[in-house]
């Protein structure tokens, strides 16, 4: 299985950066990853940068990939039932799992009916940048979990 990551804009702050890195680099250690970036939309509406953002996760999209996104308004899970959900995906040959961040403004409607699931990383609300590396360490914990590793205790 491979694992991408996308989102929308680029990841600002250094302090940031490095966590994006350190996450993805220990990734790295149990499947092929792969990070996306989409082009923020300045300037519009909120409904039409959403849109345009929308259409440009759409074609970083591998065709027949699992797609997960994340969104305040998905479903909570604690971090052995993320471990769970990846596992069944790598158990089931799923070719990729794709996580999708988006915008400031969130996804289409379009966007979310395309998801196979939504998923919120907490019922507090985030910047779209941390949520970057909020969800690498709790896909990084993931991999602990299935392969029995300490790293989650």
């Amino acid at each position: 299985m491979k694992l991408k990551v996308l989102w929308v804009g680029k990841t600002q702050e250094e302090w940031l950066r490095r966590g994006v890195d350190e996450y993805s680099g220990r990734i790295r250690r149990y499947v092929p990853l792969e990070i996306g970036e989409a082009r923020e939309e300045k300037g519009a509406a909120a409904e039409a940068m959403r849109a345009r953002e929308c259409e440009r996760l759409e074609k970083l999209l591998p065709k027949n990939a699992r797609l997960v996104l994340l969104d305040e308004r998905g479903e909570g899970l604690t971090s052995p039932q993320l471990a769970s959900f990846i596992g069944k995906c790598r158990d089931t040959a799923v070719p990729e799992l794709v996580f999708a961040i988006g915008g400031a403004y969130g996804f289409t409607d379009t966007f979310r009916a395309r998801a196979d699931r939504v998923l919120a990383l907490s019922p507090m609300t985030f910047t779209h940048q941390m949520v970057r590396v909020v969800l690498l360490e709790q896909v990084y914990r993931a991999f602990t979990i299935i392969n029995g590793e300490p790293y989650h205790h």
